[in-house]
């Protein structure tokens, strides 16, 4: 993997990151009941792919 390919990838879990975190502030202080638990199930699902690409863009 090139250079540039890893720095995309680091690009992309930085953004998944930053939306996760909005996605799970906005869940805890604008939202109660069973949409704050779906948003914070997405938030914590989005980690998934943001640890694939950190480890894309390590190796």
């Amino acid at each position: 993997m090139s250079s540039l390919d890893k720095m995309w990838a680091s690009f992309i879990a930085i953004g998944l990151m930053v939306l996760a975190s909005f996605l799970i502030t906005f869940a805890r202080t604008r939202t109660k009941g069973a949409v704050r638990i779906v948003l914070s199930a997405v938030a914590f699902v989005m980690f998934i792919p943001i640890m694939l690409y950190m480890l894309i863009s390590m190796f």
